[in-house]
């Protein structure tokens, strides 16, 4: 596929976070590159999916060309994880291009999360189930994707699981400062709060009544954050920082900064109560 400045993020950028992604800048004219791109289009196509090939003509796409420097094509840039990580400029031997290409594949574990992660996109949750108890047989230690696998049971509300998954999480995750188990515990202890608490109607009442009442605003916000409705649960929780940074050792701060990790699939909703606690605050 061919790509431009306009949307380059979405090709490439945000692609490679699933699989790599080769770019090839070439040109018409240019007489290596017939010769390079058709080599390209044949390994992508074995590839089945594996990695993606995206073309920038650097004749229509000169400011592209030169935020990467390409001085001369063709010019190949390997991308994973959002971020560049090999390249090389000039023909390969298809056999050399093989192997640049083979050592850009994820391996073992990894491989299994990104089949994971392309299965939930397209909707199988049970194929992205298996794929990480695959990832998580080659490497028990893998936290990234047993966290995967507690948020999935999570979002199904398969309560128990995900605490037993939390169980088997190693202790540089579980005790250090990782933002990612840090959200995963305030959705699991606004579960378990959730289960001891008056119903949400109740509560709201209690705080229309009562907005200086902290305790019952927290106890919302908990009742919200366990029902996954994060926009009501900030507010609440911005209230509290307003009125008493001290409450329960500064919770409502603490607590809105790990709903925006339970939130990074929202970053409009985010960024927007980031603005809101940072008035708030300063």
């Amino acid at each position: 596929m061919d790509t431009t400045l306009a949307t380059f993020e979405k090709d490439v950028i945000a692609a490679s976070t699933l699989a790599p992604v080769l770019v090839d800048f070439w040109a018409p004219w240019c007489g290596p590159c017939k010769t390079l791109g058709p080599m390209l289009e044949k390994l992508e196509a074995e590839a089945a999916g594996k990695w993606k090939l995206v073309k920038v003509n650097v004749d229509e796409n000169q400011e592209l060309a030169g935020h990467f420097q390409v001085r001369s094509i063709p010019h190949v840039m390997a991308f994973a994880d959002g971020q560049p990580v090999d390249q090389f400029v000039g023909v390969l031997p298809e056999g050399q291009l093989r192997e640049f290409i083979e050592r850009l594949l994820p391996q073992g574990a990894d491989a299994a999360r990104l089949e994971a992660q392309a299965a939930l996109a397209e909707g199988r949750r049970d194929d992205a189930y298996d794929a990480l108890q695959a990832a998580l047989a080659y490497d028990p230690g893998f936290d990234d994707a047993r966290m995967d696998r507690i948020e999935m049971l999570l979002d199904d509300h398969r309560i128990d699981e995900a605490r037993n998954e939390v169980d088997l999480l190693s202790p540089k995750t579980t005790q250090g400062i990782d933002a990612r188990f840090n959200a995963i515990k305030t959705r699991l202890d606004a579960v378990d709060a959730a289960a001891d608490l008056p119903p949400t109607d109740a509560l709201e009442a209690r705080v229309a009544s009562h907005p200086d009442d902290l305790d019952a605003r927290f106890d919302l916000a908990s009742a919200l954050i366990a029902r996954r409705k994060y926009a009501d649960a900030l507010g609440h929780l911005l209230a509290i920082v307003q009125r008493d940074r001290t409450f329960r050792d500064d919770i409502g701060r603490k607590t809105m900064l790990s709903v925006f990790d339970l939130a990074a699939h929202q970053p409009e909703l985010v960024a927007q109560w980031r603005r809101k606690l940072s008035a708030a605050l300063y």
